[in-house]
């Protein structure tokens, strides 16, 4: 009898250590809502395209991915947050430009973006696009250096925050063409707009997806795009380099999460976003607002983020503007 309950204890005692030695099914990631914060406001480029993305991933991975508009400080304020988030893979960021402008625009930031985050996924790249009031008189890119000439600090141009690709395509543009504009920084594009359709501010150098909503919607009148050639997607609207040698202002949009998030965790959002960025549907959606898909590893991404951040350093020293 001693015998047989010792054979089934430890028997129990085999069973209960398979049982613990597999993780329950919960533990798989995600197994409850991941938070994205994107540094601007809702309705502008950066929100069109995380909406399409954040779609898709809550509908692939069986949990909703949040998308959350912490607005302000060029996206610095919606960094911060995601920097000082567990790193448990459910607070992400949208990465975009101003990230890899305000290392070095911003000289007193709480954090370091590239020692603080860990690249995830990219997502696409895109251009700028100028696009001015319908009341603005110059009808190409020459006509308006002309009259930016002829009426220094007349012009004001708006921009989607302090340290966007938005903002730093314009001052890129005033340092090749000698033009002296006024800067007027906004809170993101979408609330820029009602503005420079009244003609209170004159132009901005918007991401593709929201310029082209309102040139399609008659609202604004497009002069060039900020791509070295011509964009695929607006194949008839003139490159600005066309007319300003040297002028090249591209961007990119991705995905970084806080330092020390699980590598499997990042594995599986890569995996996710490669296989969106493979799906006809989103390829057809991102291609709309003007975007060219660009998946990439971990490591490619960390190394564009990089370059890009040393390529905007130049840029940005280069113009004399910084913001303290």
């Amino acid at each position: 009898m001693l015998r047989i309950l010792r054979c089934g204890f430890f028997g129990l005692t085999v069973l209960l250590g398979l049982f613990s030695a597999t993780p329950p099914a919960s533990a798989a990631y995600p197994d409850r809502p991941v938070h994205w914060l994107i540094g601007f406001a809702a309705g502008g480029p950066v929100d069109i395209v995380a909406r399409i993305m954040a779609q898709w991933l809550s509908d692939r991975l069986g949990q909703q991915f949040i998308v959350e508009n912490r607005t302000g400080s060029g996206g610095n304020i919606a960094a911060a947050a995601a920097i000082n988030s567990p790193a448990d893979g459910y607070t992400l960021l949208f990465v975009a430009p101003n990230n890899a402008i305000s290392t070095s625009l911003y000289k007193k930031l709480p954090f370091d973006f590239i020692r603080d985050t860990v690249p995830v996924a990219s997502i696409m790249q895109l251009t700028n696009m100028l696009v001015v009031s319908n009341a603005f008189p110059a009808k190409t890119v020459q006509e308006f250096v002309d009259y930016c000439k002829a009426n220094p600090g007349k012009i004001s141009f708006a921009s989607s925050g302090n340290g966007t690709s938005v903002h730093m395509s314009a001052e890129l543009f005033k340092v090749l063409t000698k033009c002296d504009m006024v800067h007027v920084p906004y809170r993101g594009s979408a609330i820029a707009f009602p503005d420079i359709i009244s003609n209170k501010v004159q132009l901005i150098f918007d991401n593709l997806p929201s310029a082209m909503e309102q040139v399609k919607g008659g609202n604004v009148r497009a002069l060039g795009v900020t791509s070295p050639q011509r964009w695929p997607s607006v194949p008839d609207v003139p490159a600005i380099a066309e007319t300003v040698p040297g002028f090249e202002s591209v961007g990119f949009y991705g995905i970084s999460a806080p330092k020390g998030t699980p590598s499997e965790v990042i594995d599986t959002l890569n995996k996710a976003v490669g296989e969106a960025l493979k799906d006809p549907k989103l390829i057809a959606r991102l291609t709309e607002v003007g975007g060219i898909p660009k998946p990439m590893t971990p490591a490619e991404f960390g190394k564009l983020v990089t370059d890009e951040t040393e390529k905007w350093r130049k840029v940005v020293e280069f113009a004399g503007v910084s913001v303290d």
